[in-house]
């Protein structure tokens, strides 16, 4: 069934592909933005979070929402004041978008949220599924926060799906430009002792996931946003410059030099979160990518 579908941090890269696939299975797509903005087929209405401004007009005959907007978490450095915009950006949003479906009359009945597998924190070689408890470090508290906002919409009756995402790979944004880069310089290398495991996922996959929610309601409860097989830093980093034909330095670079570089930042890409995809499988989600090698070759060509 078509339903109408507000997005929000429909800018970023898994939004900018998720308005196409939406409006490509036939669906009504709005968007909030923070600026006016020309899109084609779609409904653009402006808020501005900070202010608590919105259009309540964005609400009208819409069936789903997906909120996708936040900062980016490894956009700067994590100074005290950066964490508290990175946290805000997250449960503020949320905050806002039910206080409107609160005041004004609708019909929406899901709420869709990103989440990230970051809630679990560093946690080595444990396997993680959803019910695993959160972490102790500023990623954990992010996740749980932005998690708990997101929970507020059952008070409202609403369908709540939370995707923990993985490391969404993709040429156009995300993690993989910042991984290639001194690939391709030639001075790729394993990152910390490399043997911490990466929950990672295509984009099309990622993609797909939202898709797969859209389709199949009500649906709700907590799901990680990863490929069936997680690999270890070393793996991706030689597979990544094995898809760019590069060479990897036979070592690592120490975790003390990630800290001194990154500070508190670093857990972004030296935590070990080794999370298990079972649950969406069990949903009736199939991957189109299972193997880290199939992803790279679909996005760099063989």
């Amino acid at each position: 069934m078509n339903q109408h579908i507000l997005l929000t941090g429909a800018t970023g890269m898994l939004g900018k592909y998720l308005i196409q696939s939406l409006l490509n299975a036939g669906h009504r797509v709005s968007i909030l933005s923070r600026k006016p903005q020309t899109i084609s087929q779609v409904t653009v209405f402006l808020w501005d979070v900070e202010k608590g401004q919105i259009d309540p007009g964005c609400m009208e005959g819409v069936d789903t929402i997906i909120h996708l907007a936040g900062e980016n978490i490894a956009g700067e450095k994590w100074t005290e004041k950066r964490k508290k915009e990175i946290i805000d950006s997250r449960v503020i949003s949320a905050e806002l978008l039910f206080k409107t479906l609160s005041a004004y009359k609708n019909q929406v009945r899901v709420f869709m949220s990103a989440a990230a597998v970051g809630y679990y924190g560093n946690r080595g070689d444990e396997i993680l599924t959803e019910n695993s408890p959160a972490g102790n470090d500023f990623m954990s508290e992010c996740c749980v926060a932005w998690e708990h906002a997101a929970d507020e919409g059952k008070k409202l009756g609403l369908s709540v799906v939370k995707i923990r995402t993985g490391v969404v790979l993709s040429k156009d944004g995300g993690a993989l430009p910042q991984m290639a880069k001194p690939i391709q310089l030639f001075v790729g290398a394993p990152l910390g002792t490399g043997n911490q495991w990466v929950p990672w996922i295509h984009y099309e996959d990622m993609n797909e996931i939202y898709m797969h929610f859209v389709k199949n309601q009500p649906a709700e409860g907590v799901y990680n946003a990863c490929a069936p097989f997680p690999v270890t830093n070393k793996t991706l980093t030689k597979a990544v410059a094995g898809a760019l034909h590069r060479p990897v330095w036979p070592f690592s670079v120490p975790e003390a030099v990630m800290k001194l570089i990154l500070g508190e930042m670093s857990a972004v890409v030296l935590n070990s979160t080794n999370t298990s995809a079972q649950k969406i499988l069990d949903a009736g989600f199939i991957f189109k990518y299972t193997h880290l090698d199939d992803a790279l070759t679909d996005i760099y060509g063989s």
